[in-house]
Parts: structure tokens; C-alpha cells; sequence
């Protein structure tokens, strides 16, 4: 820093300088202004280079209190992590009817799926899931939710959604026919575990179609429903040699079982293959049954 300084000191005057020190009554006054505010500016340059650092020009003179420090910034605001409460027992509390769907949307797929919730209806918020059964078929969304494995995630819907069976429209009906094929069984377990077919005076047959024993879905329930006034009538459309009950199509069967006597005070509710609603129904018409009496939860 020394070295600096006296460098400063011995650097060579400039020519405005030079030709004042040379003829000082020749020096006009711009010059001599000019001199002066560059030995200032010398003079600062080397008080600068000794301290080692440079002071800011609005510094306060020696002596004076400093500048009171700034206001301390405000603290950021906190940060809340918001968390739905109660949302698991809202969706279920959104299924009070059975034939109701809960919707679906699978990893990597567009569009979600709607599944048929096959436990009955929540009582008193006791209920901590839902049952579905799922019918694999290969290259389907249903084989993808089959090879699912516990952890894995999916997107649920909000709420369950449709109207369900709106059993309310057959409240007096003494005799109804229930008919359900494949994985319509589904909502059928929910509508008669939520209590249906309990009330006395009222006589209930379902006729349930498959193509075989193995697959048909809750035989081990059978029993369970027969004790809450449900007549089972399982068919087969490809039995083996040993089964000795219905064979054929639903529909077949019940046209050869059935007994409308007074349709004015029957029932049907259907769930189950296109074809056998289709043709359910038109022989339940023509056998005088309002069409608003013959129920889907569609």
C-alpha cells in the first residue's frame, strides 16, 4: 500500500497541470480549477488505496453516530398443509342406495371405469370400505384393476354416483321377480344384504344365470339370503352332466316358471347381459307388468 501511495504522489503531473506549474499568470481559471480537483481526486485515490478499501461518498464525517440499521423483515407467513378431513367417510356416506357405481381411473388410462358396488349401503357411517366383484376379461380395464397389488394407486371418484335401484316404485308389491346374469349378481348382493326381501308377506325369486358352478359368484352367501326370504334359482347355460336344476338362459328358465297372476301387484328388478333385460322385459309387459314396475340401476 505504501508503494501505491507514493506511486500516486510521483506519478507525472498532468499537461494542464504541468503548464500551470510552468507559468502560474498564464493559468486561466478552468485550468487551476482543473489542477485542484485532480490532486483531490489524487489525494482521495491514495487515502483509498491505503486503507485498503473504499469509503462511499455520502459517508458521514468522523465522529457522527451511525445510521440506525434498517427495520428487520417481516417473518414469511406459515405454512399450513391442508388436509381433507373426513373425505373417506364423506364418499361413503354418498352411497345410500344399492345398484349404485363407484367410478375409477386406473394408472396410464384416460377415461375412468364404473364398478357396481356389491356391499350393501353404509348404517350409521360403520362401514370402512366397499366390495366390488370384478369379472377378468383379457385386455379389459377390469383384467388391469384384477392384476392391481396392495400400495398400488389409483384415482377414485369423489362420490359414488347413479340413482341405484329406486325400489320405492315397487314398495307394494307383494310378489317380485329378481333377475341377474354374470356380474350382475353384484349389486343384486347389496340390494338384498341391505335388507330386501325381509319384509313378511312378500315372496322374492331370483334367478341367477351362469354358464357354470364355477363361476358363479357368492354361493357361499345362498344360505344367508334363503334365511331372509329369498328363493334362489340358480341357471346354467353350460352345466355339466351331474346338475339337475335350470338349464339354458335365464329368460328360458323364467318362461317356463313363471306365474304372473296379479301384475298390478308384482315387481321386477333386473340387472345382468343386454339381451336378457331386453327380453325379461318384454314378456313382463306382455304379461300386463307396468314397464315402470320393472327396475335397473341404470
Amino acid at each position: 500500500l505504501e508503494r501505491k501511495r507514493e506511486a500516486a504522489y510521483k506519478s507525472p503531473p498532468t499537461s494542464r497541470e504541468a503548464a500551470v506549474r510552468r507559468d502560474p499568470a498564464t493559468a486561466t481559471a478552468p485550468a487551476t480549477a482543473s489542477s485542484a480537483s485532480s490532486r483531490a481526486r489524487a489525494g482521495a485515490a491514495a487515502a483509498r488505496l491505503a486503507c485498503g478499501f473504499l469509503f462511499p461518498l455520502h459517508a458521514p464525517p468522523v465522529g457522527a453516530a451511525p445510521p440506525p440499521p434498517p427495520p428487520p423483515a417481516p417473518p414469511p407467513p406459515p405454512i399450513h398443509r391442508r388436509r381433507r378431513r373426513g373425505s373417506a367417510a364423506d364418499l361413503l356416506a354418498s352411497h345410500v342406495a344399492a345398484g349404485q357405481f363407484l367410478p375409477f381411473r386406473l394408472p396410464d388410462t384416460p377415461y375412468p371405469i364404473f364398478l357396481a358396488i356389491s356391499s350393501p349401503p353404509p348404517h350409521l357411517l360403520l362401514a370402512r370400505s366397499f366390495d366390488f366383484l370384478v369379472k377378468r376379461l383379457p385386455g379389459t380395464p377390469s383384467a388391469r384393476l384384477c392384476d392391481l397389488r396392495p400400495g398400488d394407486l389409483v384415482h377414485v371418484g369423489g362420490s359414488v354416483v347413479g340413482r341405484g335401484f329406486e325400489v320405492g316404485r315397487i314398495a307394494d308389491a307383494r310378489d317380485i321377480l329378481v333377475f341377474a346374469t354374470g356380474s350382475g349378481i353384484s349389486p343384486i348382493r347389496s340390494l338384498i344384504e341391505s335388507g330386501f326381501g325381509e319384509t313378511k308377506n312378500i315372496d322374492v325369486r331370483l334367478f341367477y344365470g351362469v354358464r357354470n358352478l364355477q363361476r358363479m359368484a357368492y354361493q357361499e352367501r345362498f344360505s344367508n339370503w334363503e334365511s331372509r326370504g329369498i328363493k334362489i334359482i340358480p341357471v346354467l347355460s353350460r352345466p355339466d352332466d351331474q346338475w339337475t336344476g335350470e338349464r339354458g338362459y335365464v329368460q328360458n328358465a323364467f318362461s317356463r316358471l313363471k306365474k304372473v297372476v296379479n301384475p298390478s301387484s308384482m315387481g321386477a328388478i333386473l340387472c345382468g347381459h343386454k339381451q336378457m333385460s331386453e327380453e325379461i322385459t318384454r314378456a313382463l309387459v306382455a304379461d300386463g307388468m307396468p314397464k315402470d314396475r320393472i327396475l335397473t340401476n341404470f
